[in-house]
């Protein structure tokens, strides 16, 4: 059996080598190891789904979960739906043992994503809790839940127009006194299906030639605005996404394949750019917004 260790810590900055280590594991019955997970945020949790999704596809049957041995891990889980979007997903270890409940700064549990009524679903949810939290928690004016609203449908609309396979999105706020010293929304959605490459490709790879891959499918969109349709003012999320995003002084990446692409911020230290990673699945999309200064 394979076994995998999920780092004590699983968020942003940690998702990418945990995602590298389930691209080489062997074929085989996989159990992902999570006694010691002791900090995860929705990148880790929506990834944990998207790990065991791509470790299923190569045993053909789903693969194992060993649940953290922290109470307090266990009722963030529970109170972000993971448990539920874990049933298909993963062979639970102790399925019985989830932790209480607790009460957070939820903007969207762990939301599945496949048609479009999931798109809607998911917005309608997020606008009753998000006016109060972007307000009070990061400053924000009462009209940034509209924008808010819009980025997360994008990102989600670009599950169904591109992906062709499963993905989810969860949003969280957090307190990061220690790291930034102001609050910040996290926002994570993430599928396992064709990636920014297999879905420019049809459209744009003849004029790169063999330039294309993950790298260039991946400037050509986040960069130039390049998208999969032929005519242009169409499929312009990810550029309107990453304008509004710098606007609210946020970090967004995506990664895609064996490369990631990212507008950072000043306070933000991940590289622009990384290729060469292994290559996975699908596209991974992570936003940080955090509060205006002196929220």
């Amino acid at each position: 059996m394979n076994v995998l260790p999920v780092p004590g810590s699983l968020d942003h900055q940690t998702i990418d080598a945990f995602f590298d280590l389930v691209a080489i594991s062997k074929e085989g019955r996989t159990l992902f190891d999570a006694r010691h997970l002791r900090w995860v945020d929705p990148n880790g949790m929506v990834g944990l789904l998207v790990a065991g999704t791509v470790a299923a596809r190569k045993q053909g049957a789903m693969p194992r979960l060993e649940l953290p041995e922290s109470t307090d891990v266990l009722g963030y889980l529970s109170r972000m739906g993971f448990f539920e979007a874990a049933k298909g997903v993963f062979e639970l270890d102790d399925p019985g043992r989830r932790g209480p409940a607790r009460a957070s700064d939820v903007l969207l549990e762990i939301t599945p994503i496949a048609a479009n009524v999931d798109v809607h679903g998911a917005i309608d949810r997020l606008q009753e809790k998000a006016g109060a939290i972007l307000t009070s928690r990061l400053g924000y004016p009462a009209s940034a839940v509209v924008q808010f609203s819009v980025i997360l449908s994008e990102v989600c609309q670009n599950i169904i127009e591109h992906a062709e396979a499963p993905g989810w999105v969860a949003a969280q706020a957090y307190n990061w006194a220690r790291r930034l010293g102001r609050y910040v929304v996290v926002i994570s959605v993430m599928d396992v299906g064709r990636g920014f490459r297999g879905s420019l490709g049809d459209e744009h790879s003849a004029r790169y030639g063999d330039r294309w891959g993950d790298t260039t499918a991946l400037e050509a969109a986040f960069l130039h605005g390049l998208t999969r349709f032929p005519d242009s003012g169409r499929g312009q999320g990810i550029q309107q996404i990453r304008k509004q995003v710098r606007r609210w002084d946020g970090a967004i990446t995506i990664r895609s394949g064996t490369a990631r692409i990212g507008q950072v911020p000043e306070w933000d230290d991940t590289p622009p750019l990384v290729d060469g990673m292994q290559p996975f699945p699908g596209a991974q999309i992570s936003i940080i917004l955090p509060a205006k200064s002196g929220s």
